[in-house]
């Protein structure tokens, strides 16, 4: 290695470990830390934001980047050519913004986060109005920075923050074409769903012990690892931490097992993606996830794929039924997979089934786009939720607590978040489709509670190819093509209406 592209290494190194303490302490907030602390938190990480951006944006790195890409990339191998060029897509973004914005930025969206808590619970969606008008305010003060250096669109820049490479047009063409597909597919199944007759109630209660003792088994069985992450609560389930430490938090419904369950193993998905990654380019940026919409389809492929498979089901119904005490037919395969697979028109995304879920996206996606754009106002946002609501899903909220003020990702400042989650199903669709093909024994290791076959097939073809290259060259490798929506249909018809 060259003198120039070896200290880029070294100071990368660092600033991954401060954003991995930024996280830990980030986990802490949203998991264990009492409301109290919510001021001093926001201090905390605001102060960690801005080291990490001062020495991101030291003169001495821009000299190194330079020097690196003159003179020594092409003596470079393919993973440190790629790392370099991860290193200069992380230096292009954060060179962009003043210090004084970052620090404002993560302030204001510590305390609106915190707020959101409370606001949420109360339905009141003009008591937090104000401080998510300034998280918006700063959001598009970054977003047209960004979009001016960057020379696009303001709302691209964020989308690329979470999907390199990603912009708006092309997502806006693929949900286009689900946006075209899904309504009358989605009629289909409930038809067909009414006419098999009702779904028998599998009583309850279901004490949050229980639920989390059947979680942990099921957690280990896809390979998590309790000496190397722990479960659990939290307002709002994810998966944080590090590779060596990851951190899943979900919530539990004391009357419906069957929510909680299905959001453990969702992060749990999220959490093999992070333990897979290449312990050889720890730290380093070539090392990190690609991007969120192949971290989502990573849970999404747990979640949605295998573990709401009928194989999948004829495992955990017994092991359910144990777990609660539960007898009879309501607790056979039969009936537990029809409750992990009913379509129903609901207001909430976390609790959508995969047909709906997709609908509940676009919807996030447009209004998004519009206020970055511009074209909206958050006075506008809860009229025009309920009627993208109606629109797409078939549904009006009645109330601002199940519609605009229920997910924490605005409040957050996770803008241009939200089109990851449905490009990850597709992604998922296509990955596990390719497993299947490559691999005819996965659906049968399912049945037994076995994922080795499936994660032997992720790892090398998706966990530890990192971010070596873009999510469609990840992809293509794996299954003969770019992301698209083939699969995605194709899955939903062999699994509804097959």
């Amino acid at each position: 290695m060259t003198a120039a592209y070896t200290e880029l290494e070294r100071r990368f190194r660092r600033l991954s470990l401060l954003g991995e303490a930024a996280g830990i302490l980030q986990w802490d907030m949203a998991a264990v830390m009492p409301d109290g602390g919510a001021g001093i938190r926001g201090e905390q990480l605001a102060e960690l934001k801005v080291v990490g951006h001062e020495a991101i944006v030291d003169p001495r790195i821009a000299d190194l980047l330079d020097k690196a890409e003159r003179d020594e990339s092409a003596a470079l191998d393919p993973w440190r050519r790629a790392n370099l060029h991860e290193m200069r897509r992380a230096w292009r973004h954060a060179s962009a913004l003043p210090g004084d914005l970052v620090a404002a930025l993560s302030r204001t969206v510590s305390e609106c986060e915190m707020r959101w808590r409370g606001a949420r619970a109360a339905n009141d969606y003009k008591g937090l109005q104000p401080l998510m008008q300034r998280v918006l305010d700063l959001t598009i003060e970054a977003a047209r920075i960004k979009g001016q250096r960057f020379n696009v669109d303001p709302y691209d820049a964020l989308i690329d923050e979470y999907e390199p490479g990603a912009d708006a047009a092309r997502i806006a063409a693929i949900f286009d074409d689900l946006a075209a597909f899904l309504p009358g597919f989605i009629e289909r199944v409930l038809v067909r769903q009414a006419a098999a007759g009702p779904i028998a109630p599998l009583g309850g209660p279901f004490p949050a012990a229980r639920q989390r003792a059947l979680a942990e088994t099921l957690m280990r069985a896809i390979g998590f690892d309790f000496d190397h992450g722990r479960l659990d609560t939290s307002h709002h389930p994810f998966c944080g931490g590090v590779p060596e430490d990851v951190r899943i938090t979900t919530r539990w419904d004391e009357k419906d097992f069957t929510r909680g369950l299905m959001g453990v193993l969702h992060e749990t998905g999220h959490a093999m993606y992070e333990r897979g990654l290449p312990a050889d380019w720890r730290l380093q940026p070539v090392g990190a996830a690609r991007g969120m919409a192949l971290h989502e389809s990573q849970s999404l492929l747990v979640e949605m794929q295998a573990c709401r498979s009928r194989e999948f089901v004829s495992y955990l119904a017994p092991l359910a039924a144990q777990a609660f005490g539960g007898t009879g037919a309501a607790w056979g395969v039969d009936n537990l997979h029809r409750h992990y697979t009913r379509v129903a028109r609901g207001l909430i995304r976390v609790d959508a089934d995969e047909t709906t879920y997709p609908c509940h996206i676009i919807l996030r996606f447009r209004l998004e786009r519009a206020l970055i754009g511009g074209d909206m106002t958050l006075d506008d946002l809860p009229a025009a939720w309920n009627a993208g609501m109606k629109e797409l899903v078939g549904i009006v909220p009645p109330d601002d607590k199940d519609g605009c003020l229920q997910d924490i990702h605005w409040p957050g400042g996770a803008w241009g978040y939200f089109p990851t989650y449905t490009l990850g199903a597709l992604a998922a669709a296509q990955l596990f489709e390719a497993a299947v093909r490559a691999v005819p024994g996965i659906p049968a290791g399912l049945a037994r509670g076995d994922f080795a076959p499936l994660m032997a097939w992720l790892r090398p073809n998706v966990h530890a190819k990192a971010s070596s290259g873009t999510t469609d060259e990840i992809l293509a490798a794996a299954t003969g093509k770019p992301l698209g929506t083939d699969s995605f249909k194709r899955h939903l018809e062999r699994r509804y209406l097959a």
